[in-house]
């Protein structure tokens, strides 16, 4: 991918904080209790009355919740950590450098998780201490969702506060219909088609949401689902029988987007197919969600009701293509900004 040289436009640095969802800091009860407590209180994420909130979670969920999920993380967990964090940490590594790859710009990138460690609250202290009086905010999610973008721009708000001059910012809505995002969305699937032939089905798994919140405040979460999978099976050249969208991670009684992963892996196998590959464009580093939900628990599933050949394809990670692909767009937006300029 060909990019012109940025230069500066300012003497200060550039500071970019690359957010995602977060981990806890190990797989266990107490640290899933400590991880969840600050996970489910957002009210981004959860929108119930605080008090009768507060009760069921502190009450219920925070002594049941934990001792599950915990199992569930120490399946995926590697010697490094976390899955999320580790890859997290390599994706801030190869941005920092591929931004600053012939560039007169001076460009530091500090990741920072919603929830946990480390913080997005560590991540501005960081630039701060790097003389960044500039920053952008890049959240890794590249759909828009109330739930997860915005409840990032709210934590940058709030640590902000703490801060007697505050920087210069700017923000990151979305990367959903990004053409080299979905070029290397459909090279991933490429690469795993060639190695093992094609599927009688290619599912795209998206992160679920309450129907209200899309109802009620006109989120373009789906919307913006809708178009990366559409745009992901035109560049794969597929006829509409050979893939669908679903919607995975369902939490608590309420009605969520549908259709849903998990019966829809049930009702393909029942069906008659037999050969299905599972992508998750919506996440941008393997996690939980994808490893271990999608990865071991749905293709339980999908052999249990009579499926023969499931496959996962990995997130992208930091795949090289997906690194250049997020710098162009953080260079796109500070070219917005007029923090950097071409030559």
């Amino acid at each position: 991918m060909d990019r012109k040289v940025p230069s500066s436009t300012q003497n200060h640095p550039v500071g970019i904080i690359l957010v995602n969802l977060g981990s806890p800091d190990a797989p266990t009860s107490v640290a899933l209790k400590r991880y969840l407590k600050e996970f489910l209180w957002d009210p981004r994420l959860v929108d119930v009355f605080r008090p009768l909130w507060w009760l069921i979670l502190n009450g219920i969920i925070l002594n049941v919740r934990p001792r599950r999920s915990a199992r569930a993380y120490a399946k995926v967990w590697t010697a490094e950590g976390s899955p999320l964090i580790v890859i997290s940490r390599r994706q801030a590594a190869a941005l920092e450098a591929e931004l600053r790859l012939n560039s007169d710009e001076v460009l530091h990138v500090a990741l920072g998780m919603r929830y946990g460690s480390p913080s997005i609250r560590e991540a501005l202290e960081e630039l701060r201490q790097k003389g960044c009086s500039r920053l952008m905010l890049l959240p890794l999610y590249p759909q828009y969702s109330g739930a997860t973008t915005a409840s990032a721009f709210d934590a940058v708000t709030k640590a902000l506060k703490a801060w007697g001059e505050v920087p210069k910012l700017v923000k990151v809505n979305d990367y959903h219909d990004n053409k080299n995002y979905i070029n290397e969305l459909a090279e991933s699937v490429k690469e795993q088609w060639e190695n093992g032939g094609e599927p009688d089905k290619l599912l795209m798994s998206f992160h679920g949401m309450p129907e209200r919140y899309i109802e009620a405040g006109g989120d373009p979460y789906r919307d913006q689902c809708e178009k990366t999978a559409g745009l992901l099976a035109s560049k794969l050249g597929l006829a509409d029988g050979k893939w669908i969208i679903t919607f995975q991670s369902r939490f608590g009684p309420q009605k969520w987007i549908k259709p849903y992963t998990d019966k829809t892996l049930k009702n393909l196998a029942s069906s008659g197919i037999k050969n299905v590959d599972v992508i998750c464009p919506g996440f941008s580093a393997d996690c939980l969600e994808t490893l271990e939900e999608i990865k071991i628990q749905n293709r339980n599933l999908f052999l249990e009701a009579g499926g023969e050949r499931y496959r996962y394809i990995p997130a992208l990670n930091d795949r090289p293509g997906f690194i250049r692909a997020i710098a162009d767009v953080c260079i796109k937006r500070l070219q917005e900004a007029g923090w950097i300029k071409y030559h």
